[in-house]
């Protein structure tokens, strides 16, 4: 009996593990994904429960058990304080056994199984994905080339696809499938050219773009500073004038303290 156990328990750790690679097809492990902060329901697919049913769902990440109903006993339990990741975002419907998981985060992505009668198991892959951000462009000031050079960026970020468009045509992408990391793509345009630009960031479900506006980002110039290190020359100019001020201040208080000695009488000598 013992041993049985030790190989099941060893099945399911090879199917969780197969199940995050993706290389499980749909028949074996359904799919599914969702938004971060959306609920998202496993579906039993059964129309009602009946006789001596017994449902068992189990998240694979330390084969935590989530929830059990008991046609026989006629009971129903719902363990969502024993993990602090499912801590009051579980429910279970007590008609068909179907599983939703409320206020998702991507703590949530992961295999989950679930059993009926013990003697037959599915399994499903939940990923929930993070809301993107925006993509930043912004002129790559290190670069010598006599092009305006650019890049894109998303910080952060998770699973995604970073793409540079030109028109509707795709220029280039960079796909990343870690979680909070940081993407950059590089592209060169020309000066005072016409065509349209834009920067997507995109995953399953969602999608962020960032237009170019060539005429605010690349101005030629002959210096690149001047070009790419406004800010900092806008920096220096005020540091000047403020340390001008200051020796201007110092210098009146000085004269005034002088004058002020002069102006006090002196002391009469006394024979």
């Amino acid at each position: 009996m013992w041993f049985g156990l030790l190989v099941y328990k060893q099945d399911l750790r090879s199917v969780y593990s197969k199940a995050e690679r993706g290389v499980f097809g749909d028949d074996e492990v359904r799919s599914v994904s969702v938004m971060e902060g959306d609920s998202v329901t496993l579906n039993t697919s059964l129309t009602e429960l009946i006789n001596d049913d017994l449902i068992q769902w189990r998240f694979w990440i330390k084969e935590t058990l989530l929830a059990v109903i008991s046609k026989k006993v006629d009971s129903i339990t719902v363990y969502n304080v024993h993990d602090e990741r499912f801590r009051n975002r579980l429910k279970l419907d007590d008609q068909t056994g179907s599983l939703t998981i409320t206020n998702t985060t991507t703590q949530h992505t992961g295999a989950y199984e679930l059993q009926i009668n013990i003697y037959s198991s599915s399994f499903f892959y939940l990923t929930v994905y993070v809301h993107l951000p925006v993509p930043v462009i912004s002129r790559d000031c290190s670069s010598s080339s006599l092009s305006c050079s650019l890049v894109c960026s998303g910080l952060n970020v998770g699973h995604v696809t970073l793409s540079w468009y030109k028109g509707n045509s795709l220029l280039s992408s960079i796909s990343v499938s870690d979680l909070s990391i940081s993407l950059s793509l590089p592209l060169e345009v020309e000066y005072q050219e016409k065509n349209s630009y834009s920067c997507v960031i995109n995953n399953p479900l969602s999608h962020q773009t960032q237009h170019l506006d060539i005429t605010q980002l690349c101005q030629p110039c002959s210096d690149s500073e001047h070009c790419c290190g406004s800010t900092g020359a806008v920096i220096r100019l005020v540091l000047s004038v403020l340390v001008g001020v200051a020796t201007v201040i110092l210098l009146v208080y000085d004269i005034r303290s002088r004058r002020a000695e002069q102006d006090q009488p002196q002391p009469s000598s006394q024979t």
